[in-house]
């Protein structure tokens, strides 16, 4: 009978299985392969691909791209942590707490052609508000600032989203019994709160981070011109109009990109993992 079981539920996760097989360990391990190889045909063994990783300019993007990532990563975190702070102190069925988390919910999910659209019809060369306020210079949206602020339209709310349920699980019953002992609210959170909430805080910035370090359409509909982050440069060298397609060069980048999203995405899960102890 327990074999059946297990045979059934083995049967019920063949699909997603399957899924992840072909779209994620296929596309994998086609990259590793093609970074190890020339443009030849037919293809080669060569480390030419990885070793124009360790040039300036390859170095450069990859230094501009973490940076970017990381800067809407930790303003995403803190502004959406205290966003979810407000929502999680609301009534759990009122209008506040819905409205909140069904407009974050939407806005995390915003990006692509649509969002680069919004922002430069709001505050680009001919935007609205650029109008309004005769702004002289807008060119700033169009480089790594402008990615910068594009990204935490949806950062912040996919923080919201994210870190709103370790804030939901603090019970009240341990704040009660703080006050109990004679603790003030600043002692509360220092020696109570903010220790069980920092493992969730860090897991949803890397949550975060690798969501910015992964995004490509939103940056590729805003910026038109160089490459000034990761995923651009694997785009461009895919289809350059100057030196013709540049494959394995394109995938020894993404190969370096799967290699420290799937860093982050590891340290996510253990961090995931230490604070579900006390959200059960």
């Amino acid at each position: 009978m327990a074999a059946r079981r297990r045979i059934g539920a083995s049967l019920g996760l063949a699909p997603f299985l399957l899924y992840i097989g072909v779209f994620l360990l296929v596309p994998t391990l086609v990259v590793f392969v093609h970074a190890f190889q020339t443009n030849d045909t037919p293809a080669q063994f060569s480390l030419d691909a990885i070793r124009q990783l360790n040039r300036s300019a390859t170095l450069k993007i990859t230094k501009d791209t973490v940076l970017l990532s990381i800067s809407t990563a930790l303003i995403g975190a803190v502004v959406g942590a205290m966003v979810a702070y407000v929502v999680s102190t609301a009534n759990q069925d009122g209008l506040l707490r819905r409205f909140v988390t069904s407009t974050c919910g939407v806005l995390a999910q915003f990006g692509g052609v649509a969002l680069a659209f919004a922002f430069i019809a709001t505050i680009g060369n001919t935007g609205v508000v650029t109008g309004w306020l005769n702004l002289e210079d807008t060119s700033w949206l169009f480089s790594l600032k402008g990615l910068t602020l594009v990204y935490l339209y949806f950062q912040i709310p996919l923080m919201v989203i994210v870190f709103l349920p370790a804030l939901d699980g603090i019970r009240p019953q341990w704040r009660e019994a703080a006050d109990n002992l004679g603790a003030n609210t600043w002692q509360y959170w220092r020696h109570i709160g903010f220790p069980l909430l920092l493992p969730a805080f860090l897991g949803s910035a890397l949550l975060l981070f690798a969501n910015a370090f992964a995004t490509y359409a939103t940056a590729r509909a805003l910026v038109n011109q160089g490459s000034p982050i990761l995923s651009l440069k694997i785009g461009n060298s895919l289809g350059n109009e100057v030196s013709g397609s540049q494959g394995n060069l394109a995938a020894s980048l993404a190969l370096e990109m799967v290699v420290i999203v799937a860093i982050v995405m590891t340290l996510y899960a253990l961090l995931q993992r230490r604070t579900s102890r006390w959200l059960r």
